[in-house]
């Protein structure tokens, strides 16, 4: 069985061209990073340093102090400067950690590595809470989470699709570091208390595919499944069902299943290997809104401004800045936000002028959605402020893919009124 039938084959022109065959470019921030305290929707953190302290690359700087543990280490060697407010790829100003950085990048050892395949399935749970790893497909949920109760999963999924346009970070991760990969999902496999994880590519990657199996040769538990290139592969929802051929309701656990990012795999094995936390990220800067696209490397916290002027700058004066990618991705006003642990792209696009038109009701939205809601109908309950009739057409399952706006003949930007309304059903839930 294939979500993908009729107008819901979705091949989308991925203009990964423009960065693929790059090599990444590590950069420095000039004077300062910013490190959010933000973990999902929790803001209550206990910092663990004070005002002039001074710190170094892998110093634990704050924790949660409520919810899902989460603890923040610092990126950079250098001096903590207090705590500002700047805009977040959250669309909302949050609190951030400031050190000025001293050039030095001397570092301290986060914590200390382990040996997983001595360690207890529980032993590397508690381990991946305590680095800190989260999930890097853009969430950013603690990955320990799906972990911790394993109670009748069969298998592993390696989300290593990357399906949303332009972006190739994880591919380039790869590239560079397939054995942390296989590591990564080895641990995973552990963690997860099963024999069985499958790495998924796109068929459009025959060289990344190669690379993988390669690595394979003698592993029998891990293998790689090839994915059709269509959009949104990439959703949680459509591997497991074609990986294993089951549906669920809320979570992939239910259909005896634990997805995970490539890039948290490998950050995964960082932390085990080499007692790393995330500390930096590769990030694909693309568009062509930008003037040399490319993939970057650099420290949690570097803010984007400093990472465009790199790429030379803008090629227009009014540009669609995007945190993300852009079906997916969310526009931001300026360049004043950071890159943050889940941050995998910064998309430019030349802004266009708004040429929306009334809805035609055509029903193209609800055709196209993978998530099977009808988007225009939401819509239409946002504008009149119908609370009931936002819950009641499903506007919380949405997981915000923009196939809706990217097959809207309107110009309407579908996706965003569904958003809407799903923050006004979160909000009275709260």
């Amino acid at each position: 069985m294939s979500l993908f039938l009729g107008p819901m084959k979705h091949h989308i022109p991925g203009k990964k061209e423009l960065t693929e065959q790059k090599d990444v470019v590590s950069l420095m921030p000039k004077k300062e990073v910013y490190l959010p305290l933000i973990a999902g929707n929790n803001t209550d953190f206990d910092i663990l340093v004070n005002e002039g302290d001074s710190v170094k690359v892998g110093t634990k700087l704050a924790e949660t102090k409520t919810g899902f543990y989460i603890p923040i280490y610092s990126s950079v060697s250098g001096i903590y400067k207090g705590t500002a407010k700047r805009m977040h790829s959250s669309l909302k100003p949050q609190l951030h950690m400031v050190i000025e950085c001293d050039g030095k990048q001397e570092q301290v050892q986060a914590f200390a590595p382990m040996d997983y395949e001595k360690a207890s399935r529980e032993e590397c749970v508690e381990f991946v809470k305590n680095a800190g790893i989260v999930g890097l497909g853009g969430a950013g949920f603690p990955a320990y989470v799906k972990y911790e109760k394993p109670e009748g999963i069969e298998a592993v999924i390696i989300n290593a699709v990357e399906c949303e346009p332009y972006v190739t970070a994880d591919y380039k991760e790869i590239m560079s570091h397939v054995d942390d990969l296989i590591t990564g999902a080895s641990i995973l496999k552990k963690m997860a208390n099963t024999n069985k994880v499958y790495i998924c590519i796109k068929k459009s990657h025959p060289d990344l595919i190669s690379k993988v199996q390669d690595e394979l040769k003698n592993n029998q538990e891990i293998q790689v499944k090839v994915v059709s290139d269509v959009y949104p592969m990439g959703w949680e929802r459509v591997l497991v069902r074609e990986v294993l051929h089951k549906e669920y309701d809320r979570l992939p656990s239910e259909a005896g299943a634990i997805v995970s990012n490539a890039s948290t795999a490998i950050a995964v094995a960082d932390a085990f290997v080499k007692g790393q936390p995330i500390i930096k990220k590769v990030v694909t800067v693309s568009g062509e809104g930008v003037k040399t696209p490319q993939n970057v490397e650099v420290p949690v916290g570097m803010a984007v401004n400093e990472i465009i002027e790199a790429c030379d700058g803008y090629t227009t004066e009014s540009v669609r800045l995007i945190a993300g990618g852009p079906m997916m991705g969310k526009t931001l006003v300026n360049d004043m936000w950071v890159i943050d642990r889940a941050t995998n792209a910064i998309t430019v696009l030349p802004h266009v002028e708004d040429d929306a038109i009334a809805c035609l009701r055509c029903g193209k939205c609800s055709d196209n959605c993978p998530a099977g809601l009808q988007p225009v109908r939401i819509a239409q309950a946002v504008k009149v402020n119908d609370v009931n009739e936002m819950e009641k057409r499903g506007a919380l399952s949405c997981i915000e893919c923009g196939l809706c706006t990217y097959n809207c003949p309107s110009h309407i930007d579908v996706t965003e009124n569904v958003r809407k309304a799903k923050r006004v059903l979160m909000m009275k839930k709260k």
